[in-house]
């Protein structure tokens, strides 16, 4: 786990030595990242998986990091399935799958939702009852995000960065101007917990990693989008759940996710208690909910007894 788990957890400042190349090739050619709005039907509780896996092949110069980003994915996304690849260069041609799917995290208003330990948000509009979903960077240990019910309380563009007493020796400065040094991007989103908020981010490799001081970055493109959807007032609920159930009619999927955080002492029983709980337990084939939760890629997976269409059976075995 500790392995599986380095990228997500290293510190930025041993990233940019490790991989400096990396980097400013990414910055370099930002401008071929865009992205338009994606909505996805559900309806709880019976359609709370959305999205399909999608394959595709590794085009020559591309890191597991660039096809994330095309596909609207943080890097702990594709690190996660893919454990035993290469990251920065994966092999040129290779056919592989992309998990452009999720279940849905629990959510009690059904607005903005943050489920930390997949590293990502949920913005439902439930006029449409269609959600939207970006991969997120959140807290670094002993900055971590805040969990709790919140709401929108201010929203910026071209924001300045009030830098923390604490980092002011760092930078030099108290005060950061708008510009393409400043760690909050192009716009912000202030929620009622503080100093913190939902922004964009001058280092887009963060986006799928511990790297903030507690606040949610997000790829420029996709806070771009965003930013004009999201009313002041907006309810923001930031939940710990690493272990999701959800259904598409009479197929139950797991979607099993890190302990990131380092907050449950027994994840197995964390994650059988959670599957008595759900009102279709019985339905539910153990060993193969067992597979997934040991696992733990991020992959939504079928693990009904009596299995009528499964779109996540190749997708875990690649990730054996």
């Amino acid at each position: 786990m500790r392995k599986r788990l380095f990228f997500l957890l290293a510190p930025a400042a041993v990233l940019v030595l490790l991989f400096p190349f990396q980097i400013l090739a990414e910055e370099d050619s930002e401008e071929q990242f865009t992205a338009t709005v994606k909505s996805y039907p559900y309806r709880f509780p019976d359609l709370t998986v959305i999205g399909s896996p999608t394959w595709f092949h590794v085009p020559p110069k591309d890191t597991l990091l660039d096809i994330a980003r095309r596909f609207g994915l943080g890097f702990n996304e594709v690190d996660l399935l893919y454990p035993r690849m290469d990251k920065w260069l994966p092999p040129n041609g290779k056919k592989i799958a992309v998990p452009t799917f999720w279940v849905l995290p629990p959510t009690n208003h059904q607005q903005l939702v943050i489920n930390v330990p997949e590293l990502r948000i949920y913005f439902f509009l439930r006029n449409s009852s269609t959600v939207q979903t970006y991969p997120i960077g959140i807290g670094d240990e002993g900055w971590e995000t805040p969990l709790g019910t919140f709401h929108i309380t201010e929203k910026r563009t071209n924001p300045s960065w009030y830098v923390p007493l604490s980092l002011q020796e760092k930078y030099g400065m108290a005060v950061m101007p708008p510009g393409p040094e400043n760690p909050l991007g192009d716009y912000m989103m202030k929620f009622s917990a503080g100093a913190y908020g939902v922004h964009g981010t001058a280092m887009p490799w963060g986006v799928g990693r511990l790297v903030s001081h507690g606040c949610i970055r997000c790829y420029p493109e996709h806070i771009k989008i965003l930013f004009p959807q999201v009313p002041i007032g907006t309810k923001l609920e930031i939940i710990y759940e690493p272990v999701k159930l959800g259904r598409v009619d009479s197929q139950i999927y797991v979607e099993a996710h890190p302990d990131v955080y380092r907050k449950i002492p027994d994840y197995t029983d964390y994650a059988v208690r959670k599957l008595d709980e759900h009102p279709q337990a019985a339905q539910v084939d153990r060993k193969r909910f067992l597979m997934a939760i040991r696992l733990q890629n991020g992959v939504p997976t079928n693990v009904s007894r009596i299995v009528s269409e499964d779109i996540s059976v190749k997708m875990v075995e690649l990730g054996q």
